[in-house]
């Protein structure tokens, strides 16, 4: 045996092992199917970008979807104009006011944030939206604009098949512990840093 063919075979040999591990994980998987919470928090770029992502999968697979944007004003944002063609499947509701920075108005922003989380739990009772994104939410209730207890017991006890994704920086610690699934956005580079201003098609 060659030293190629030798190192095809160990190859070989490794990924069927690595193979039985994982058939025998998956196997041991019982629940079918069940509505997420999904969290993408961080202070890296990325967590919005990830939940249209999802939207696009979802959308691909003939689900209804609803988008509530609370933090983010109106935009014209490339996703928003993107996903506006599948208006038959979309619902989409952008909320915010802008960045709290901008509109240095605490009752303003809690208005805002209260609207929102109004049309968040109108699309959540709506039983044919499948999956509902609430972008930005981690800021309204980093901010106490909402009531953190209320927000996550409603995510909680919304019908079992509903997946529901939450965006922004800083999670609180009682929405991370009720989520299925939480992925933090790690910043290692970003190019702002260096000056490079926001583009169309990049950040919105």
């Amino acid at each position: 045996m060659t030293a190629s063919s030798d190192e095809d075979a160990r190859h070989k040999a490794k990924m069927a092992k690595r193979k039985q591990v994982q058939d025998a994980e998956v196997a041991a998987k019982t629940i079918a199917e069940k509505g997420l919470i999904i969290v993408h928090t961080g202070p890296g770029k990325g967590k919005s970008t990830a939940a249209f992502g999802l939207v696009l999968r979802a959308l691909g697979s003939d689900w209804r979807v609803g988008v509530v944007q609370f933090v983010k004003g109106a935009w014209d944002t490339g996703e928003k104009r993107a996903l506006a063609r599948f208006a038959d499947l979309i619902s989409w509701h952008t909320m915010g006011e802008g960045f709290t920075w901008e509109t240095q108005d605490r009752a303003r922003d809690i208005a805002a944030a209260t609207r929102a989380w109004e049309k968040a739990k109108e699309l959540m009772a709506d039983p044919g939206i499948r999956l509902l994104v609430l972008d930005e939410l981690n800021i309204a209730l980093r901010y106490d604009y909402l009531p953190l207890d209320e927000v996550v017991a409603t995510l909680v006890e919304r019908r079992a098949d509903l997946h529901v994704v939450v965006t922004g920086r800083n999670a609180k610690p009682e929405l991370i512990a009720a989520a299925d699934l939480v992925t933090e956005m790690t910043l290692v580079k970003h190019h702002f840093a260096a000056g490079v201003k926001a583009q169309a098609g990049i950040e919105f």
